[in-house]
Order: C-alpha cells, then structure tokens, then sequence
C-alpha cells in the first residue's frame, strides 16, 4: 500500500501516487444535521432509533465513519445538550454497527452555547468535529409542520457562531483530555492559521484530520481551484476529508476520489440525487460514492483500515 498521508496538491506527489495507486477510499457519512429535520426530508434520523438504523444501513453500503448530530428529545428541531442523550445515540450506533469510527459533532445548533456544544465528548467517540473560524449564515428555515413533532413556523436565521482562537483551543483541549481526535474542519484558507495554532500549541497529533467544507456561506467557493489552494495550506501528515454542500457535493467528493482524499456525502449536506430526485436514504449516499470509487480503482476502506488511516486504536471505544 503506498503511503497513507502526503501533500495531496503537490504536483510530483500526486503523479506519483496516480501511479503505485492511492490508498482505499474512508467513507464518512454525515446522517442528519443539527438544523434541518424531517420538514425538509422524511428520511432525516431524528430519534436514537432512527440514527442509529439509518447509520448501520449507511455502514452496510459501505461507510466506515459516521458523522452524527443527536436531537434534543423535548424538541427535535434542537440538537442535543445533554450527556444522556449522546450516550443513548452513540450506544444505539455501537451496537448495530460494531466497530464503525463514531464523530460527534461539536458544531450542534445555531442556539447553543459553547459549553453545551462539549456535552458530546463525554458519550465515548472517537472524533468530535472542530471548526476552526466562525460560522456565519443566513437563510429561510422551511416551517415544522404537525404531525410531525415540535412543529414551529418558518423562520429567517441571521446568525453567526462565533468561535475564537481560545475557544478552539477549549475544544480541542477537552478533546486531548478524552483521547479524542479532533476533525479539524475549514471552510477557508484562514482555517490554516488555527490548523497551526494548533499544533505548535501540541493540541493535536498527526496524522491530523482536516475537512475542507465546500458550498457553505461564507466559504471559499466550492470549485476544484479553491480546494486545490485549500490543500496548499494544509499541514504535512494530513488525511484529507471533503464534503461538498446540496448540488456540489457529488462533484467535489468526486474530485476527492480523484485526488487520493476521502469523501463525506450524506443527508446532512444534501437531500438530492439528482436535479428534482431526492436520495432515498442515507445508505443511497454512500451507494453511490462506493460505485464511484470503484470506477475510479479505489476500493473502500474498512473501519479496520480507516482506523489505521486515522492513528486510531484498533479496538472500537464504548459509549461510557
């Protein structure tokens, strides 16, 4: 197998990497969000049940990493705020899927406080997801309506979480603490100043996990170019993992196969198959992107392999 990190936008690299052939393929699936429900989509998990059984036909189809939002219980369109809560999602997913990467988020919802966005990594994941600037956005939110539960209006979000370089340092501290490793997510080039940050301040370990998000507002716009000038800026012993936001996810988790990265797709980033044609479920995500891989000679990785990828123990961890 050749090496497992290099400098994916380096031109030498890459050819030379074309030619042994890249490593397999780690497929992450992001299930649901800590935004949108099943007013948007009836195949968004809401309920621990509903997660963890559309995670385990997603891992089935072939993913062995699982980004997840648990929901508040007392109102679904919330993400979850209590220990109890993760520990019930995270346990639910272990036991349908043994030895799947689970990646709590720490982004939650537009509501929370930072505080309540920690209460994930006391619920035993392995990574825990850490934005690296703030994360501003604007958009309609479609209206909750019965019978599904909690319904709300439609409501207009101007909104910005505003995470600091002390506040990144917080969350990748608590996560250091806990033996988890962080996915370090950028959504621009300034994400490389924390990204460094990080690792002088030895806050993080390599192989180190860097998402590039591509679609989301305020962003860097998600073309090949901007990823291509994302990845310069990218640390050395990196395993690079990209997702792309509603109509450009296929194309930029296309170009990660492309380039010897590793793609996220999943109903947290998008909805549609295609123009007018919604993706059945989760695992129709990862179905498809294992198809591509295949045709592009890269097989899947396994958890087993993933976890190698990653630096992570061999031995699935247990929600506590």
């Amino acid at each position: 197998m050749p090496n497992l990190t290099w400098r994916y936008a380096d031109t030498f690299e890459y050819m030379e990497h074309t030619r042994a052939g890249f490593p397999p393929a780690m497929i992450c699936v992001a299930c649901n969000g800590g935004i949108q429900g099943k007013e948007t989509h009836a195949g968004l998990p809401e309920t621990p049940q509903e997660i963890a059984e559309s995670v385990q036909a997603a891992y089935e189809a072939g993913a062995s990493m699982v980004h997840v939002h648990a929901r508040d219980s007392r109102d679904f369109t919330q993400g979850a705020r209590r220990i109890d809560e993760w520990l019930e999602v995270n346990s639910r997913i272990r036991a349908l899927c043994p030895d799947i990467i689970i990646n709590n988020t720490t982004g939650g919802d537009l509501t929370m406080s930072m505080e309540e966005r920690l209460s994930c990594l006391d619920a035993g994941p392995e990574i825990a997801s850490l934005n690296l600037t703030p994360d501003m956005s604007r958009f309609t939110m479609k209206a909750r309506r019965a019978p599904l539960p909690h319904p709300r209006p439609e409501t207009e979000v101007d909104a910005c979480i505003p995470f600091t370089y002390g506040l990144v340092e917080k969350f990748a501290a608590e996560m250091q603490k806990r033996g988890i490793k962080p996915e370090m997510e950028t959504y621009h080039t300034g994400g490389a100043w924390v990204m460094r940050d990080l690792i002088e301040r030895k806050l993080v370990e390599p192989p180190y996990l860097i998402q590039t998000v591509m679609g989301a507002q305020t962003a860097s716009y998600p073309t090949p170019e901007h990823v291509i000038n994302l990845l310069r800026e990218v640390p050395d012993q990196t395993v690079w993992l990209c997702s792309g936001i509603g109509p450009f996810q296929l194309p930029l988790t296309t170009l990660a196969l492309l380039m010897g990265g590793h793609p996220r797709v999943g109903l947290e980033d998008n909805l549609y198959y295609s123009r007018g044609r919604r993706f059945k479920d989760n695992a129709e995500a990862v179905k498809r992107v294992v198809r591509i891989a295949s045709e592009l000679n890269r097989p899947v990785a396994t958890p087993a392999e993933s976890r190698a990828l990653l630096g992570l123990p061999a031995k699935p961890a247990q929600a506590a």
